[in-house]
């Protein structure tokens, strides 16, 4: 994170549950699969799918696999809405791991297999402090350190894209957990596509301490709570980052 353009991203991730689950979560009778405040639908593609820009056609918006790119892992995306298009088949509106970071498409329904997660993380940026919540309920605060003035930490609805685990002695820590986050100012971390993520801290990020705005954009936190995130957040929790 001493080079804009050299930083590895992380997120966390989280437990996902039977999709049965929802109906106790409270979900809106308008839309069963919309997230709420206690519970989020997560979509585990288990075949290759193309991505559409409205239930049953409109605009490509191209293909998810079912291997993460980073690290080879399960693709989970973050469902934020499903609709039935004029044949009946079931459409599931997800986040995509891509660039705007207000970007989803439509996927169908019967190329994933849903889960339900009752872990949220929501990372206050003003206040530098990332909440888990678990079925609606703060579990654990932890100081953080978020993105400097000049390369701010992006603010929206996201979701963790991929859990990398990281090789002893990297500066990130642990674990480097992905989001579906971009930096808006920067381009690119360490060969990535400029992804933010949630990671831990060894060597010179040390130097910065929690509570501070000193990085490119991720979120940084001490090891032992990045390790604690990844064993609970999998990949397609819902990562909220506010003011």
């Amino acid at each position: 994170m001493r080079r804009p353009r050299r930083i590895a991203a992380v997120v966390a991730a989280g437990l996902i549950a039977p999709a049965a689950a929802a109906s106790s979560a409270g979900a809106d009778a308008a839309d069963p699969l919309a997230p709420t405040a206690r519970a989020a639908h997560v979509a585990h593609v288990v075949v290759a799918t193309a991505v559409r820009s409205a239930p049953g056609g409109g605009r490509p918006r191209g293909r998810v696999g079912t291997t993460a790119p980073w690290g080879g892992g399960p693709v989970r995306l973050l469902v934020l809405a499903s609709a039935a298009d004029d044949r009946g088949v079931r459409w599931l509106r997800v986040r995509l791991p891509e660039r705007p970071n207000d970007r989803d498409g439509w996927i169908r329904e019967h190329h994933v297999r849903l889960g339900v997660t009752r872990w949220r993380l929501v990372v206050a940026v003003r206040r530098r402090t990332l909440e888990a919540r678990h079925d609606g309920r703060v579990v654990r605060r932890f100081r953080v350190v978020v993105g400097a003035p000049g390369t701010p930490t992006p603010t929206g609805r996201f979701a963790v894209a991929e859990r990398i685990r990281q090789s002893s002695g990297s500066e990130l820590g642990s674990w480097a957990l992905h989001l579906t986050a971009h930096s808006d100012v920067l381009d690119d971390y360490g060969g990535g596509p400029g992804r933010v993520a949630i990671h831990g801290r060894a060597g010179a990020l040390l130097r910065d301490p929690l509570g501070t705005a000193r990085s490119h954009g991720c979120v940084r936190m001490d090891d032992a709570a990045v390790r604690w995130l990844a064993a609970r957040a999998r990949e397609g929790t819902p990562v909220d980052v506010r003011r």
